[in-house]
């Protein structure tokens, strides 16, 4: 007999699942709030690593496809010093797949393939049941029971108070988003700063952070230290108001690293925040979650990847198992647990390294990411 299965979210871990379990011919609906998959901007880019995110592709069917979509030159890295010296400029060797670069819309899209998404379910609440599963409530006032509902709901989900009472907690660093469209033709400067891949300059407890999307797209981050509420007296929505603000912030910084605030077209405001570290909860029948979900962690180049391998072995668990569906999820948890824990430990400090009151950190772990 099939079960009957929901993941909640289409981000890279719901859709992940989904589609290994469709590769095995297991039917799974995939629940979404956006009403459409160009709902919202889909994000910037994503490196996906060879033993996790690749070998997530390479379960689904989709290493080949993602290959010939990717940015190897992505991967290249150039530090910064304040004044705008170049302390590093690394660069991928060719035929370097290790951690290739693909916007997420891209690998949104590649994923999305054949699967039939259920678009505008905004789920409102998952109950877990007996040994018959949970129940799902939307805001439409429906509700629908599956055999298992995986939580792929992101940062607030929805899902996680079914199987654990613990919220994100914010991390004490904020990211301030803006982009560059067509960099190449319009800001010749700036595609040259940035190079094929990314860019950092670090200063005593902010940075500033240009990467490379496909099309000419730059996507430009202002992290720094500050209150959760630093913002209270700016209108987030008046573009020159944050602009300046942020031009102050990096006052004394060069002028051609400031040309990536003063040429950015709008501002979105993203304080991070995560999950304990350590962050697991007591088994719940018919309810489990993965991805941002369960280990909500710094954004530097793991999340997404852990949360599409654990897409693809929980499907896999589930397809090609003996058929125990709670035995499989319990597993599937416990190796989970472990490695996120270990991730979420390096995420975690690495961001005191990266936003410090010490900017020698930052190039310190640069240089242990890639040893000259």
């Amino acid at each position: 007999m099939r079960h009957r299965i929901a993941v909640v979210g289409s981000g890279p871990a719901g859709l992940t699942f989904a589609r290994v379990l469709h590769r095995h011919g297991y039917p799974v609906a995939v629940l979404e709030r956006d009403p459409a998959p160009d709902a919202r901007p889909p994000g910037g880019t994503l490196d996906l690593h060879e033993g996790l995110g690749q070998l997530a592709l390479d379960k689904a069917g989709l290493l080949a496809d993602f290959q010939a979509l990717s940015r190897p030159e992505g991967q290249a890295m150039r530090i910064l010093d304040t004044d705008g010296t170049v302390l590093r400029d690394w660069r991928p060797r060719p035929h370097d797949r290790a951690n290739p670069e693909i916007d997420r819309g891209q690998l949104r899209d590649l994923l999305l393939g054949p699967l039939d998404v259920r678009w505008g379910r905004d789920v409102t609440q998952v109950v877990p049941g007996t040994r018959e599963g949970a129940l799902v409530r939307f805001a439409d006032g429906r509700q629908e029971a599956f055999d298992l509902v995986v939580g792929a709901d992101g940062a607030w989900s929805r899902t996680r108070p079914a199987v654990s009472s613990v919220t994100p907690h914010y991390t004490g660093v904020t990211l301030v988003e803006t982009s560059l469209d067509d960099v190449d033709a319009c800001h010749p400067g700036l595609a040259r700063l940035i190079g094929d891949g990314s860019v950092a300059v670090h200063g005593v407890n902010r940075a500033l952070v240009a990467q490379r999307n496909s099309g000419g797209h730059v996507k430009v981050y202002a992290q720094f230290r500050a209150p959760l509420d630093w913002h209270t007296s700016l209108d987030l929505a008046d573009v020159e108001a944050v602009r300046a603000r942020l031009l102050g912030l990096f006052d004394g910084w060069a002028a051609p690293v400031l040309e990536l605030l003063r040429h950015g077209t709008a501002f979105v405001h993203r304080p991070l925040h995560v999950l304990p570290v350590r962050h697991t909860w007591t088994r719940v029948f018919g309810v489990t979650l993965m991805g941002d979900a369960a280990h909500l962690m710094p954004p530097l180049g793991a999340g997404a990847n852990l949360a599409m391998v654990e897409g693809a072995e929980l499907a896999e668990s589930i397809a090609t198992g003996p058929g125990d569906l709670d035995e499989a999820v319990r597993t599937f948890e416990e190796q989970m647990w472990i490695r996120a824990g270990r991730w979420a430990e390096i995420t975690a400090a690495g961001l005191e390294r990266l936003v410090s009151p010490e900017p020698a950190e930052a190039l310190a772990l640069f240089d242990q990411v890639h040893p000259s």
